[in-house]
């Protein structure tokens, strides 16, 4: 868990792609701040935003991608304000990223000790021994078996699970403080899924990382995180810790992606609950709340006016008006409330 002292802050970042039909609004004001060896999830729908706010942290970005305000700082410096020499010093050596689909993430036609060896010789400087030595251990460290033999094969050698784990080793080369997780898990299945999450956790706990870790799986988000942000057509629309999203969530969209999850008792062939209607095309985000029209429980300032950061506590906020004074009583469902107690004992982290 985090010692509160702040690693990453972004502040009021608007970000937009240009594209033929005009300017996509992917990023509408995003706030967050992130601390030493935490681990802090953002979770929503595809399109929500979450994995071009990371690219941003990185400098990731498509040609096309403007950002108009806002500011990234990493351990005090503005990541914004590099050019791409000083950010290239960063990238890889401080923040590292694990991506969703390891197969194109690693070069097809390269063996893997040379991709691992390769990020060691150009970030830090090593003699091609020494670069072998440390992406042998560095293999080992992540369970790859018989690693000699391993070094010397290609990607299309391994499982997804083994590639996954590659990857996770060339992240961890260069010893980062920031680690950025972009859906690591998505594409494998669910015994793998939970391994490559118990590597994370105990490389994060071994170097006391901070972890960014990016999903649209709540139930990945209940064995990870410590903090959850949730956003919503670019913005995030809630934020607090594990216990607070999962027991005392006040935004009606967190409510729904909630209700959406499979319960312990669910069965096979039963129907999921969905959330109805679509997300908002970005090209023209809708007035007031973007989530009202989808929104069982929309006022009328929801399609007129957009609500700002509520705080529940002082771990937790929400943009949603039925915090406002004025607003009826409205809570978290209380059925949904009592699921997560009975189901407590899976959700927190160890």
């Amino acid at each position: 868990m985090s010692d509160r002292t702040k690693i990453l802050e972004v502040r009021d970042l608007h970000l937009h792609f240009k594209t033929y039909s005009g300017s996509v609004q992917a990023i509408r004001g995003v706030n967050f701040d992130l601390f030493k060896g935490e681990t802090l999830a953002i979770v929503g729908e595809s399109g929500s935003g979450k994995s071009v706010t990371t690219k941003a942290i990185t400098r990731l970005l498509t040609q096309n991608a403007m950002i108009l305000r806002g500011s990234i700082r990493y351990k005090g410096t503005d990541l914004l304000a590099l050019d791409e020499h000083e950010m290239s010093k960063i990238r890889g050596n401080e923040i590292s990223l694990i991506f969703q689909d390891p197969l194109s993430a690693l070069d097809p036609v390269m063996k893997i000790g040379k991709q691992i060896t390769e990020t060691l010789r150009i970030k830090k400087g090593m003699s091609r021994a020494d670069a072998k030595q440390k992406a042998l251990e560095l293999m080992e460290s992540v369970d790859i078996p018989e690693v000699e033999k391993r070094f010397n094969e290609y990607p299309f050698q391994f499982s997804g699970g083994m590639r996954q784990r590659i990857v996770i080793a060339i992240a961890l080369s260069c010893d980062p403080e920031l680690l950025i997780c972009d859906e690591p898990t998505t594409a494998l299945d669910v015994t793998i899924q939970s391994q490559i999450l118990d590597l994370i956790k105990e490389k994060q706990q071994e170097k006391d990382l901070s972890v960014i870790f990016i999903t649209h799986d709540l139930g990945v988000v209940a064995n990870v995180a410590d903090r959850v942000c949730v956003m919503y057509a670019g913005k995030i629309v809630e934020v607090g810790t594990v216990e607070d999203i999962f027991y005392n969530a006040k935004h009606p969209y967190t409510w729904s992606l909630l209700s959406s999850m499979p319960s312990l008792e669910s069965k096979r062939g039963d129907d999921l609950t969905v959330i109805p209607g679509t997300p908002p095309n970005m090209l023209m985000p809708p007035k007031g709340d973007a989530f009202a029209p989808r929104n069982h429980y929309a006022m009328k300032i929801d399609f007129e006016k957009e609500p700002p950061m509520f705080q529940v506590s002082d771990t937790h906020w929400a943009a949603t008006w039925l915090l406002h004074p004025d607003a009826p009583i409205e809570d978290m469902p209380e059925e949904l409330r009592w699921r997560f107690r009975k189901e407590k004992g899976g959700i927190g982290r160890d």
